[in-house]
């Protein structure tokens, strides 16, 4: 081709010009001497219309026949080139259509498995690569894009400077048993968790650090909030608090939702997000609330209408009817505070004068999409963080490089860790995390 390509986002900046589109055909219909395409090309959906006339006046009869015959005739997912003028239309949901002046073939597509009808989600699952060019699967990819850029631009005007840790480690992060382990030349090493450990290398370096790469947990689970391999955006700062850790990850959520609004507001308008709920979680301070707390609530509120969970004790941990609960009472992003320490990670340091409870956050997410966020403030103290591994039954030689860091001027200092699939589904009002990542690994997928 000659021509310069428009992207179909940039469509309305044409309008009364000439343009050409490179895109797939996602539907077609028509009649008559009319002929509608529905395009795609990544950037967003849009109309194109070619009118039978137009066509036979610019090319004569017989190849204007011809054209107009072959636009009729496009099957699904067939690549082209369109050219057209852009017109106004208030009965597009663009504002706008193509109309058709010419088009080429690409490449054709042929029983196209994906069809408009109703698919079941093994058949979806089974096509993923296919199923990512549909409207819904293309919206919520458009989601997490705006939720990485946001990221970026949020820790890079906070002071933060992007930090690699290794996705192969001898250690383990978090639970020993959720590990995937792999043979590393006769050694057994182990696929991450979190960049956690080595982050915190990184803070005692270059102060405020935070990383961003896929981390595995080997949990047996078939939840719609679980994935075998998913991508964490992990924080790490020196001297700070841990309730200015707090408002630190407010700030940062409500920047992500922000993000979204501003650069994908088309695609939270396709998954018809309720966009005046995402701009009360931006507006209203969230709620902090402590886990003894947390649990009092639960028990005073147990039997009532709408609270269907099993009934905890203190000590007991939140399951997700617990925290779906808790979060919708206060309708907005939940903190629960200072957990105890038997079921939270070794590393994380006690509330003074309470060793039996943690300074540690988990963020809930109203409307049932339970945790996005983990945080704690970190053990300082040599002595204590290793009798904590060793308590844990953790080969304390494993863990000489992450000790180090309190030999050589150790300071008070927290981190958290945000699983980007789960702020996906949560801002894009998904209901199954498996949406929120191009190719989902689950306990039963690897493929395709």
């Amino acid at each position: 081709m000659s021509k310069e390509l428009v992207s179909i986002i940039d469509v309305p900046k044409h309008l009364g010009q000439e343009v050409t589109i490179g895109a797939w055909v996602a539907n077609k219909s028509g009649k008559g001497k009319l002929a509608f395409l529905q395009l795609r090309d990544g950037t967003a959906y849009f109309q194109a219309v070619a009118f039978k006339p137009n066509l036979i006046e610019k090319y004569g009869e017989e190849l204007g026949l011809e054209k107009f015959d072959t636009i009729k005739h496009l099957s699904q997912e067939t690549s082209v080139y369109v050219t057209g003028i852009v017109k106004e239309d208030e009965r597009s949901k663009f504002g706008y259509e193509l109309d058709v002046t010419d088009l080429e073939v690409i490449g054709e597509s042929v029983d196209y498995p994906i069809t408009p009808k109703e698919h079941g989600t093994d058949f979806l699952m089974d096509h993923r690569h296919l199923w990512l060019r549909s409207r819904r699967q293309m919206a919520i990819m458009q989601i997490r894009n705006a939720i990485i850029y946001a990221s970026a631009d949020f820790f890079d005007k906070n002071g933060f400077i992007k930090f690699d840790s290794p996705i192969l480690s001898g250690n383990a992060a978090e639970n020993t048993t959720e590990l995937f382990e792999t043979d590393y030349f006769g050694n057994p090493a182990f696929l991450s968790q979190s960049g956690q450990l080595y982050l915190e290398a990184g803070a005692m370096a270059l102060g405020r650090v935070y990383d961003f790469g896929p981390v595995f947990r080997a949990e047996k689970s078939k939840t719609r909030r679980h994935l075998t391999e998913f991508w964490m955006m992990d924080a790490e700062y020196p001297f700070l608090s841990h309730d200015q850790s707090l408002d630190l990850q407010e700030a940062y959520v409500k920047a992500l939702i922000q993000g979204v609004l501003e650069r994908a507001p088309q695609a939270l308008e396709i998954l018809e997000r309720d966009v005046t709920l995402l701009e009360k979680y931006i507006k209203e301070p969230f709620k902090r609330i402590s886990y003894d707390d947390a649990i009092t609530l639960l028990q005073e509120h147990e039997g009532e209408e709408g609270a269907d969970y099993e009934h905890l004790e203190h000590g007991d941990d939140f399951g997700s009817p617990h925290e779906t609960w808790i979060s919708n009472y206060f309708g907005v992003p939940t903190f629960i505070v200072n957990y105890p320490a038997s079921f939270k990670a070794f590393y994380m340091k006690p509330v003074p004068g309470n060793p039996e409870r943690v300074l540690c956050a988990d963020l809930l997410a109203p409307e049932g999409y339970g945790e996005i966020i983990g945080g704690s403030e970190r053990e300082t103290d040599y002595d204590k963080l290793l009798e904590k591994i060793k308590e844990n039954g953790l080969n304390p030689d494993d863990y000489a490089f992450y000790l180090d860091l309190r030999k050589y001027g150790s300071v008070p200092h927290c981190g958290f860790g945000l699983g980007l699939e789960r702020m996906v589904t949560f801002v894009s009002g998904t209901k199954h995390i498996r949406e929120a990542i191009p190719f989902p690994r689950m306990l039963h997928r690897i493929k395709p």
